[in-house]
C-alpha cells in the first residue's frame, strides 16, 4: 500500500506547486508522511465535519482543494478555528494534502471541470486563470441560467441579465470576478465565477457582460469528482471517497 509521502510525490507530479500563486500553501500540509494509506477522504475543504467524516470512514489521508493552513501560524489553540482543525487531525492521525491555486491554473484543473459541468466542453485555458467556452448555439440568458443552476446544484445564484444572448462564456471557479475585464477583451459576452466584488459587479454591468456568480463552493467543488478519480486510477488497492457533507459533482477524469 502506499503511504502518504507516496500520494504526496504523485499529486505533486500531476498538480505542480510551481503552478501556485506566490501567496498560496499547497500540498502535504499537516500529517505524517511515513503512514500507510488504505484509504482517502476527497473534499473541497477541510472542516471540523470532514475530519470527523474521514475518522467515520478509517481514513487516512484528505485530500482537499482549500489549505487546512493558508497564513502562517504562530500558535495552534483549540481556542481558534484553525488550530481545533490541526489538533483534531493530528490526534486523529489523518494527514492533510491541499492543492488549491495550483489546481485552479492546471489545464484539467478546476476551471476544465467547472467548464465541462456547465457548458459541456473543457475550453481554452488563459494565461493567468480561467478558461473561455463557445457554445455550439446561442442560448437566452434565463435558459442558461437554468442549465447552470443543475449543473452546479446551485439555487441561490445572484445574476445581471445585459440582454445579450451566451455563446462566448468566461468561467473561473472561486473568486474569479477579475475575469470581467479579461472576458469583455476578448469578446466574451457572459462571464460565470463563484464570487464577484461589488466593483466588479459594476464594471462588468456597464462592460455589457452577463454576470453569473454561482457561489464559492458551487463553482470549485466540481473539481472533487475528478481529484478522486484520479487517485482511483493510479491507487486501484486504496478506496478513494468523496465526501457525502460537502457534496460532489464528477465531471470525469481531467489530466
Amino acid at each position: 500500500m502506499p503511504n502518504v509521502a507516496d500520494i504526496s510525490a504523485f499529486l505533486e507530479e500531476k498538480v505542480p506547486s510551481s503552478l501556485m500563486e506566490s501567496y498560496d500553501n499547497v500540498g502535504l500540509l499537516c500529517g505524517f508522511p511515513e503512514q500507510e494509506v488504505t484509504r482517502i477522504l476527497v473534499v473541497l475543504d477541510v472542516t471540523l465535519e470532514a475530519i470527523q467524516e474521514a475518522n467515520a470512514l478509517g481514513a487516512e489521508l484528505i485530500v482537499a482543494h482549500h489549505p487546512v493552513i493558508f497564513t502562517p501560524m504562530r500558535q495552534i489553540l483549540s481556542t481558534s478555528p484553525e488550530g481545533r482543525r490541526v489538533i483534531l487531525l493530528l490526534k486523529s492521525g489523518l494527514s492533510a494534502i491541499c492543492l488549491h491555486t495550483n489546481l485552479d491554473r492546471l489545464e484539467g484543473g478546476v476551471n476544465t471541470a467547472l467548464a465541462r459541468a456547465v457548458v459541456g466542453e473543457e475550453g481554452e485555458m488563459l494565461p493567468e486563470i480561467g478558461c473561455i467556452c463557445r457554445l455550439p448555439e446561442k442560448m437566452r440568458m434565463p435558459l442558461f441560467l437554468e442549465q447552470t443552476r443543475e449543473a452546479l446544484g446551485a439555487l441561490d445564484m445572484r445574476y445581471h441579465d445585459a440582454g445579450r444572448d451566451v455563446e462566448s462564456v468566461a468561467v473561473c471557479g472561486g473568486a474569479g470576478g477579475d475575469i470581467i475585464y479579461t472576458a469583455a477583451k476578448l469578446g466574451c459576452d457572459t462571464v460565470l465565477t463563484g464570487e464577484i466584488k461589488h466593483h466588479q459587479w459594476i464594471d462588468g454591468a456597464e462592460l455589457g457582460l452577463n454576470l453569473i456568480e454561482g457561489g464559492h463552493f458551487a463553482t470549485e467543488n466540481v473539481v472533487t469528482g475528478v481529484l478522486a478519480e484520479l487517485l482511483r486510477r493510479e491507487y486501484p488497492e486504496v478506496d478513494v471517497c468523496l465526501s457525502r457533507l460537502q457534496g460532489s459533482v464528477s465531471q470525469g477524469y481531467g489530466f
